[in-house]
Formats: structure tokens, sequence, C-alpha cells
């Protein structure tokens, strides 16, 4: 399974990208692996994820997110954090 997300770093700006594993890419993100934008930026936590049916689709998604503005971006991740807030308990 794969996965596309954004990733808030430390100074506020928004990082898109992909992986199989959300919480073993947040700690290489942490640690300082992987891309050089987070690493210069520090990486804080990945606050929109998103299941995809193949890498290709991922890639796809990730590149779709990169092109949209920091505000579309932002409404994506609020519609997200009222989703997973209200999302019963298991």
């Amino acid at each position: 399974m794969w996965f596309a997300y954004l990733l808030r770093c430390r100074d506020g700006t928004l990082y898109a990208g992909v992986t199989t594993n959300l919480r073993r890419r947040l700690a290489e993100h942490r640690a300082g692996q992987g891309s050089r934008y987070v690493r210069s930026r520090g990486a804080d936590k990945i606050v929109y994820h998103e299941r995809c049916v193949s890498r290709a689709a991922a890639l796809r998604r990730e590149r779709q997110l990169k092109g949209w503005s920091r505000q579309k971006k932002l409404d994506l991740m609020e519609r997200f954090r009222i989703v997973e807030k209200n999302k019963p308990k298991s």
C-alpha cells in the first residue's frame, strides 16, 4: 500500500511526498534522511495522508499536491483534520 502525504516542516512550509510507511518516513525525515528540502527545514509532523492503489498513483497525487497553492493545501489539511477527529475509535 502506498501513501501520498503532506509534511509540515518546522518553519511552517509544506512538503509533499510518497511512502509505503508513514511512521518510518517521518522518522527518516526527522533523522535528516531523504529530501534536502526537509533536511534544511526540519520535519515537524505529517499533517495529511491518503492511501493510493499503487506507486504510480501515489506519485501522480504527489505531483498534483505539489502544484497546488499553499491555501489549497491548507484547506485540504483542515478537511482531513475534521474527518480524522470525527472517526469512531476502534
